[in-house]
């Protein structure tokens, strides 16, 4: 079945977002733990911060991580790929939502899979935001998925791959929320930790 969603769901946003996140969680009636980044960085901080937080909520839940600009449509489709992906992280697979694509779209990445399945497949390769000509083939090659930016790990797996990775990254996320506050729903990781990360990202792209 699927994880089971509860008040330990956390949003992490910007500083200046606060308000109208928890503004917007309010009017849906959900509960969520809001940890605010204090300066933008990417991805994988953001989540850093996240599985840290569900840990100390928890003994290593696992985490369904979803960007916030996403329009699912079919939410019971989505529900049962959450649900065919959760025995593979629950033994410490990395999983990734791919989406079926609709055209050669050159504005997004490309997962590669050289197996059919109705579960969980590896991933062979990944193609970030190809050409024109190179998304063609990929579309007509078949077995190439728009990358969702959709994940679904234990809180483990991904900080012992962002340990092995990008060590510098997880140092600083580890020290960041080691010295975080709390304001009612609000996480306030400690900001010289944090700073680190954006010196770390802006040395490493």
């Amino acid at each position: 079945g699927l994880p089971s969603a509860s008040t330990r769901c956390i949003v992490v946003c910007n500083e200046t977002h606060r308000f109208l996140v928890a503004e917007q969680l309010e009017q849906i009636g959900f509960a969520a733990r809001i940890v605010l980044e204090p300066e933008g960085r990417n991805t994988a901080p953001a989540i850093a911060l996240a599985a840290l937080q569900a840990r100390d909520a928890d003994d290593d839940p696992l985490l369904l991580v979803m960007p916030a600009d996403h329009v699912i449509r079919d939410v019971e489709e989505f529900q049962k790929a959450v649900a065919r992906g959760t025995a593979a992280a629950d033994g410490g697979a990395l999983v990734t939502f791919g989406i079926v694509p609709t055209g050669p779209e050159t504005g997004f990445g490309y997962l590669r899979t050289d197996e059919d399945s109705d579960g969980p497949v590896p991933v062979a390769s990944f193609v970030e935001k190809p050409d024109l000509a190179t998304a063609q083939e990929m579309l007509e090659a078949g077995r190439h998925f728009w990358n969702s930016g959709m994940f679904l790990f234990k809180a483990s797996t991904f900080l012992s791959a962002l340990a092995k990775h990008a060590p510098e990254m997880a140092a600083a996320c580890s020290k960041s929320m080691g010295g975080k506050s709390l304001d009612g729903d609000f996480v306030r990781p400690d900001h010289k930790p944090s700073s680190q990360v954006r010196q770390i990202r802006s040395t490493t792209q």
